[in-house]
């Protein structure tokens, strides 16, 4: 063999090598994430069938998913020295949990950055029944556990994905001091005296979803009202779904519960000078099947943020479809001075 044939054998190994290192990466993720997946699975059997129970104190049962990937020994680069605020809050929308940002927490790391991503009450592996939350302020009491306690110099950049919206939005309201940002990644972005529920226009009407539909949980019993709504597989992964690789797809199905109900009928009561103070930015996602870009635009227009990026060929989880796309423009967002 000559040695240019050599040469060229070595660069090839090495290619190949780097390739083979990158997948046995991304696969580790995955197995991180459907280990959370399946324990959360396990814990969430404690709340099928029809009473209304909330089970122990979840503060001690509560994790953050940031804490899943402490243990993989990368060594971290130098935190970006044109960004302010480090800290980053995930919020995830209807049915999931802190489990499906396990990507954007990964990549927000290696960039040198503090991503913290909470369960909401009843979701992910809170032991809360969902069938027990009837508010907003319920909902997301979580998130405003975790403001209150974080120092008073302190600021975190919010970003709220789907429903998740709203509680960011009830957070700018009641803490806008402590927000240095707060970013809507497809989501309820509403005004005023609107309901969460008032943007999915796909649903229809909020009384003829409360009469009619077949997603919805009466977890206290068929002749009282509806606690909470759940899709069917196949419908999920056609509104949510429809770009996102089918390991995500997978994770997600063993992974999502049902949401509380009354948060999202829930009137926001937003004022100018507190939520209206706040520095918003939108993400909208261009090939989505559950708040469709004609609706994104709608809510943009209706209640201008301070700025707006779109990912292309993102369906509505870009933390699944396109990971880092929503990575790059969160970057770009926490540099924006």
């Amino acid at each position: 063999m000559t040695k240019k044939e050599s040469k060229d054998v070595g660069s090839r190994s090495k290619r190949v090598g780097r390739s083979q290192r990158k997948l046995v990466a991304e696969e580790d993720l995955h197995l991180q994430a459907l280990s959370m997946a399946l324990q959360q699975h396990q814990l969430s059997q404690r709340f099928e069938g029809s009473t209304s129970r909330r089970i122990g104190s979840t503060s001690s049962r509560r994790r953050n998913l940031s804490e899943s990937f402490s243990a993989n020994n990368k060594k971290v680069p130098e935190i970006l020295e044109n960004i302010k605020t480090k800290k980053f809050v995930l919020i995830h929308g209807e049915g999931f949990g802190a489990w499906c940002w396990y990507k954007t927490v990964a990549l927000l790391e290696e960039a040198g950055l503090l991503p913290v991503a909470l369960d909401l009450a009843g979701s992910g592996i809170d032991l809360t029944d969902p069938n027990s939350v009837t508010t907003l302020a319920e909902y997301s009491k979580p998130l405003i556990d975790y403001l209150e306690n974080i120092p008073e110099d302190e600021k975190v950049v919010l970003v709220g994905h789907s429903i998740g919206g709203a509680c960011i939005s009830y957070a700018l309201e009641h803490y806008s001091e402590k927000i240095s940002k707060a970013v809507f990644l497809s989501a309820t972005m509403v005004t005023n005296g609107q309901r969460p529920f008032d943007v999915f226009h796909e649903l229809g009407s909020a009384e003829h979803f409360m009469q009619e539909s077949k997603f919805l949980i009466h977890g206290n019993g068929k002749e009282e009202p509806p606690t909470g709504f759940m899709f069917e597989k196949e419908m999920m992964k056609g509104l949510y779904f429809n770009q996102s690789p089918s390991k995500d797809v997978a994770l997600a199905m063993v992974s999502m519960r049902a949401s509380p109900l009354g948060p999202i009928m829930e009137k926001l009561s937003l004022s100018p000078d507190k939520y209206g103070t706040g520095r918003r930015f939108y993400i909208q996602t261009l090939d989505d099947h559950a708040l469709s870009p004609d609706v994104q635009e709608k809510l943009v227009r209706e209640n201008p943020p301070e700025g707006v990026f779109k990912i292309k060929g993102s369906d509505h989880c870009p933390f699944f479809s396109k990971p880092q796309s929503l990575h790059k423009i969160l970057v770009d967002i926490a540099q924006i001075s």
